[in-house]
């Protein structure tokens, strides 16, 4: 068929992912019309949908530290990879704020079809190194968001490299202004911390959970980001709030397996979800007033809350979550 007789009409979207973001819908449409000789509507089931479609990727991530005889961070190693790419950056933070600092990564080919999962790789990355440097600061006796700050400031005033690509100073505001909004009462706190930088934005958030019969029911959520200017500031923390129940949802109970090539949930009579009685009882959000030009804000604040959410279980259960989904 000659290119100048086709014509798609795409239907504007925003940021309506899925299969938005792929073609083979439309490659199949196609191609059933020209067999056809006729117009056709493509519909897929839900079952068609969930085992023919794109699925988060695998990863790992294993992470050592070593601290001095004052309890200072002087070394700080991370070896991170995935199915079919890995999820590291290896420039953030804690890059820049230790002396000793080393990140690898690896990969494994698979045909097994993957795509976008809401702030693609920075998702995992952020609950596993979140989520350890929460253990370090335990182990060094220092309260979680201080021993961030510490690193943060050495970022700023006496970097390791050059290649760090994060401003440190930025990042530092989020977790003050959480900090405050919150009323963070230190080390002592039973609270869940997490902060991170993605998509040129930075996310800080407290997580207040409590256990109930065994099972984590979150009370509120702080949450402080820095995207520059907010533009639209109803929109802004629509977004906000959104990201973190979709990511207290995908930490708690989002889970595909892939069982002999096939994926084996094919319905939501199987796949969990969030449910609304499961939701923060109440969220808030504050923003940094810089006056710097705007960023993204539909990617940065869904990350960071999955660790938060860990840390907070660990101080509520003493037991650390280290894989995704934390129940199943």
């Amino acid at each position: 068929m000659p290119i100048e007789n086709i014509e798609i009409q795409m239907s504007r979207l925003g940021g309506g992912y899925g299969r938005r973001s792929y073609a083979h819908w439309l490659i199949e449409a196609a191609l059933t019309s020209q067999r056809m000789k006729a117009p056709v509507k493509l519909i897929y089931s839900r079952e068609d949908d969930m085992t023919s479609g794109i699925y988060r990727p695998a990863c790992h991530a294993t992470y050592r530290a070593a601290l001095d005889e004052q309890n200072n961070l002087i070394g700080f190693h991370v070896n991170a990879g995935g199915v079919p790419e890995s999820p590291l950056y290896a420039d953030r933070f804690p890059a820049g704020a230790v002396d000793n600092y080393l990140a690898e990564d690896w990969a494994i080919p698979s045909n097994i079809t993957t795509g976008s999962f809401r702030a693609p790789r920075s998702n995992f990355m952020a609950s596993a190194e979140q989520s350890f440097l929460d253990e370090v600061a335990e182990v060094a006796g220092k309260d979680p968001i201080s021993f961030r700050l510490e690193l943060l400031e050495r970022a700023e005033k006496n970097p390791v490299g050059e290649n760090n690509d994060y401003d440190p100073k930025r990042y530092a505001e989020v977790l003050k202004l959480v900090q405050e909004k919150s009323g963070w009462k230190g080390s002592d706190d039973k609270r869940g911390v997490s902060a991170y930088f993605c998509h040129n934005s930075y996310a800080a958030q407290v997580l207040d959970l409590e256990m109930k019969g065994g099972v984590p029911v979150i009370n509120k959520v702080w949450s402080a980001v820095d995207c520059g200017i907010v533009v639209n500031p109803d929109a802004a923390t629509n977004l906000v709030e959104g990201a973190i129940v979709d990511g207290i949802g995908n930490a708690l109970y989002g889970n595909q397996p892939i069982k002999d090539g096939v994926p084996a949930r094919k319905n939501f009579d199987s796949y969990r979800m969030i449910r609304m009685s499961e939701a923060p009882k109440e969220i808030e959000v504050h923003f940094v007033q810089n006056g710097i030009d705007p960023t993204g804000l539909g990617e940065p604040a869904f990350p960071p809350v999955f660790a938060a959410l860990a840390n907070a279980l660990y101080r509520k259960t003493n037991k650390r979550y280290y894989d995704q989904p934390f129940l199943g």
